[in-house]
């Protein structure tokens, strides 16, 4: 029987946005946390990106929120009409989207009188009844936590401040180490064996990417496990396969 320190915690990415799926804005939130994520003992098993729609927004958290312990989206916090990530979870939870009395407070500190917080900026004060805030040390507009729900920002910067600030108050499991084996040969002469070696090594990912550098064919072997006595053993058993066919 596991310890409660081998549980493994698991969690779930919703990026939201129309200008990630046209193209127009390239996403780097994504790598960031699921480094982060991984690093601290939390797998990030399943990211989705979704348009700007309420009812994509609603299934899409409450399917998350059957499977994954956090989940955690990025984007559609900000003061435009496009928006609405914040009423679309309220609308998830059942709840209202209201006026968060603390979130308000901080934006008229930053703006310095009420006068300039108009219409707009008041939308970034809104958020699902019951949720607490996630601080923003850069622009001050926070982001908010629904149960286990995190609402973050858009903004690489601003996103990776509220992240980096979120993950110590986490429950979290063993971190995942990782090793890599480059390979200067096909994947497809080495699949077969290495199938075995993953067969013999439940406990360690194995993942086989292929490369084309230079006019050179190769492979990039990477292997991650909580235990490190059984990754390093599998990796030592990597090598050797790849010595035979070198």
């Amino acid at each position: 029987m596991k310890s409660a320190k081998e549980r493994i915690y698991t969690a779930g990415l919703v990026v939201i946005g129309n200008e990630i799926l046209s193209g127009r804005t390239e996403d780097k939130n994504i790598s960031y946390v699921a480094t982060s994520l991984n690093q601290a003992g939390i797998r990030l098993n399943e990211v989705r990106v979704i348009p700007d729609i309420e009812d994509e927004i609603v299934f899409a958290i409450n399917y998350f929120r059957e499977r994954f312990d956090y989940i955690f989206t990025t984007g559609g916090i900000g003061p435009t009409h496009d928006d609405i990530t914040t009423q679309s979870i309220a609308k998830a939870f059942g709840v209202k989207n209201i006026l968060n009395q603390e979130a308000y407070n901080i934006l008229l500190e930053f703006y310095g009188s009420p006068e300039k917080i108009n219409e707009s900026r008041i939308r970034m004060a809104y958020a699902p009844e019951g949720s607490e805030l996630i601080y923003n040390s850069l622009s001050k507009a926070p982001g908010f936590k629904k149960e286990n729900v995190f609402i973050l920002a858009g903004v690489p910067k601003i996103m990776m401040s509220m992240i980096d600030s979120i993950i110590p108050t986490l429950d979290k499991g063993k971190p995942l180490k990782s090793l890599e084996v480059d390979a200067a040969i096909p994947e497809g002469t080495i699949a077969s064996s290495l199938s075995d070696i993953q067969d013999r090594y439940r406990e360690v990912e194995i993942g086989s990417y292929p490369y084309y550098d230079n006019n050179k064919v190769g492979t990039v072997l990477v292997l991650r496990s909580t235990n490190e006595e059984i990754l390093e053993k599998a990796k030592n058993e990597v090598v050797l396969l790849i010595k035979r066919f070198t």
